[in-house]
């Protein structure tokens, strides 16, 4: 439309008529007269406006996310605070449990053998007095520990104590190189001497070269002189493999210890032996033998042979 003084009068004259609709809109409320103009529009406009809110809205959701994502990361955080502190919760109770039932075991052992023991705690492995296979325990001379006292858990022997300070002591491990013990077999009086091999199975030197002796025999420590190191009948370990003996005036025997010397947390010094020895009473129950299946091999003869296997004449 070319600028003429027309068209501005034109401009002019819709402007007041649209005005005067909007006046006449307010005034009038739902009876307005022009409330059906503004539902076709509606109709007709409708979708066009549910387009455009359709493509706005995406960005309506983007800001909203952005607005929102500080309080689900916060969210996320509280969570993952509680399950960590859960699972350090469940940790610490598993451990109590390992703690306590190894106690337990420990307990079991000492009152079968008639120990008087002070329980403990490993609190470190190694030793700065140069031996190879050692732990240093949480109990001292304040505790009424002792140099060569037996060391013991809910397994069997540990070893003995080598070293002691005021709250802490050195126990040399049975498995250690310098460590030896006298042994004696299960329902039996043949004897010999234990030496540790790091983390191979302890070697017996039995004293008689012709003892009967065989895979899976068990061990106990034989005592010392006034019990001192080692008190007599706690569980060393089973015979797992047997040397001949070759007309050798001894017998060496190879036995797997009881005890896991890399897995030691809660162990007991023996601070008051038994009254009597307590022999074999102190080794777990034997493990029942496991039955082997035998298997049955029936032959059917053949209904079209005779029973002494030859054929039939024709």
């Amino acid at each position: 439309m070319r600028d003429t003084r027309e068209s501005r009068l034109l401009l002019v004259l819709l402007v007041a008529v649209a005005f005067a609709l909007i006046t006449v809109d307010i005034r009038g409320g739902e009876d307005s007269p022009v409330d059906g103009a503004r539902q076709a529009a509606a109709a007709v406009f409708g979708p066009i406006e549910d387009g455009v809110s359709s493509a706005v809205d995406p960005v309506g959701n983007a800001v909203s996310a952005v607005r929102d994502s500080g309080e689900r990361h916060d969210r996320i955080a509280q969570l993952e605070k509680e399950n960590a502190a859960l699972k350090a919760k469940l940790g610490s109770d598993d451990r109590d449990r390992s703690r306590l039932a190894q106690l337990d075991t420990m307990l079991r052992l000492a009152g079968a053998g008639q120990y008087g023991i002070k329980g403990a705690e490993v609190i470190a492995i190694g030793a700065a007095q140069g031996f190879s296979w050692t732990v240093t325990i949480d109990v001292g001379a304040n505790d009424g520990i002792e140099r060569d006292m037996t060391v013991l858990n809910g397994e069997g022997l540990v070893g003995r104590v080598t070293t002691v300070g005021p709250n802490t002591a050195t126990v040399l491990l049975a498995n250690d190189p310098d460590f030896t013990v006298g042994t004696r077999m299960e329902a039996g009086d043949e004897l010999g001497f234990a030496s540790g091999q790091g983390d191979r199975p302890l070697r017996v030197e039995l004293l008689n070269g012709k003892a009967d002796v065989k895979k899976g025999d068990r061990l106990v420590t034989f005592g010392s002189q006034g019990d001192k190191p080692f008190v007599p009948g706690v569980p060393v370990g089973v015979v797992s493999r047997v040397d001949p003996s070759g007309g050798d005036l001894t017998r060496t025997l190879y036995v797997t210890p009881y005890v896991s010397f890399t897995k030691l947390d809660i162990v007991g010094v023996v601070v008051e032996a038994p009254k009597k020895d307590p022999r074999d009473t102190v080794l777990p129950a034997k493990p029942k033998p496991v039955p082997t299946p035998t298997v049955t091999v029936t032959v059917t003869p053949n209904a079209n042979e005779p029973a002494d296997g030859r054929e039939q004449e024709q």
